[in-house]
């Protein structure tokens, strides 16, 4: 990926809108994805809002600043499945869309189809940046979601110029890239996180550890298709030659539209003792710290499109082992930086797990080589340049 040239960039600032269900403080790699990027496009210049669910009781209705951004919270009073309704959404994006250049929307969303009528009324062109397949836990409710939610992005990407994707090997194996495929155009994940201290990182070995044994991580949401079960199981075979390991887990469990942290409860309780469950790590300095004591982090994924968390933790010196999905294996494959697991297979994955923890040497790269991988300056450069070319004028 050649580096833009800043000098090259042209001197106007931009009016972008960017669209998506949930803003921080919600705590997922999409928000963390969309903060990065709308913080760096202000600290540029250009004028950016995001408007997004009020998601919460704790937030405040309406326009407020953060870190420079403009920040336009909805009324959300019903949740659907992951889904909020907000009843005033097609007259506030209506008018949104008329103060901006262009608009960046980030997929899945209910409201794409509304989104890409408006826009066309407004005269703007709408880029969509796809963070993944819609795929639900299978029941009925769920299935009408997602035929419904499929035909509405049709709509949207029709009339879309361009679509964002995050790497080759998602787009030519997504159900929604597919059919647009010589509209997408990859551009990886922004990825910061800070050095770990090296004070810190041991406090955290000291605290977690037992008897010397690994200390394998896992950082995400505890739901279905990320599939922390498999990781719990595949002690199983990671106990054979690390009686003493552990697994740390970092992020939200007890999530209320999923049910799968009271699905697996006999899982956790039986192998309680070599579970560490710490909820949401929400300071990037104690994230990267958490990264650097883990002596790997597995992802066990049945679907995940390109997640933020193996870039962190290779930034962070500790390699990964994901399973071989598409788009989850990008990051694993061009660094070298972890090994790929058979996906639902839990024995695959503990078996791969005690390959990376005996020659972790071989699986540790430099953190300037995983940056220049990971590029956040050329990640944003991308995106300015797609945007000034379909900005009105």
């Amino acid at each position: 990926m050649p580096m833009t040239n800043i000098l090259q960039r042209p001197q106007n600032k931009l009016k972008i809108l960017i669209i998506l269900l949930y803003y921080h403080p919600h705590s997922t790699g999409l928000t963390h994805y969309v903060k990065m990027l709308a913080e760096e496009l202000v600290c540029r210049g250009h004028e950016v809002t995001v408007v997004a669910s009020c998601h919460s009781r704790d937030l405040s209705l309406g326009e407020t600043r953060l870190n420079g951004v403009r920040v336009v919270r909805l009324w959300a009073p019903i949740a659907l499945s992951r889904g909020r309704i907000m009843p005033t959404y097609p007259w506030a994006i209506n008018k949104l869309l008329r103060e901006h250049d262009v608009a960046n929307i980030h997929i899945p969303l209910l409201e794409t189809a509304l989104i890409a009528f408006l826009a066309g009324i407004a005269g703007v062109n709408i880029i969509p940046t796809h963070h993944g397949d819609l795929i639900l836990p299978k029941n009925p409710i769920n299935d009408m979601i997602t035929r419904i939610m499929f035909a509405f992005y049709k709509y949207m990407a029709k009339r879309a110029p361009c679509i964002i994707g995050l790497s080759d090997d998602y787009a030519d194996n997504s159900y929604y890239l597919l059919p647009f495929r010589e509209k997408v155009r990859i551009i990886y994940p922004p990825m910061i996180i800070p050095e770990p201290d090296p004070v810190g990182v041991k406090r955290l070995r000291e605290m977690w550890q037992r008897d010397g044994g690994p200390l394998i991580g896992y950082a995400g949401r505890f739901v279905q298709e990320k599939r922390p079960d498999l990781l719990i199981r595949s002690l199983d075979v990671v106990n054979g030659e690390y009686p003493n390991a552990r697994i740390v887990f970092a992020g939200e469990y007890d999530i209320s539209y999923e049910g799968t942290w009271q699905r697996h409860q006999d899982l956790v309780e039986r192998y309680r003792s070599q579970l560490i469950f710490l909820g949401l790590v929400r300071d990037k300095q104690e994230l990267a710290n958490y990264y650097a004591a883990c002596d790997v982090i597995v992802m066990p994924s049945d679907s995940d499109c390109f997640p933020l968390v193996q870039g962190e933790a290779m930034l962070c010196g500790t390699p990964v082992v994901m399973t071989d999905i598409a788009g989850g294996r990008v990051a694993v494959t061009i660094t070298g930086m972890g090994k790929l697991a058979k996906p639902g297979n839990w024995r695959s994955i503990g078996e791969t797990t005690l390959a990376v923890l005996a020659d972790l040497d071989r699986y540790t790269k430099p953190r300037d080589y995983i940056r220049s991988i990971f590029s956040f300056e050329e990640t944003v450069n991308r995106y300015e340049s797609i945007l000034y070319e379909y900005a009105k004028t």
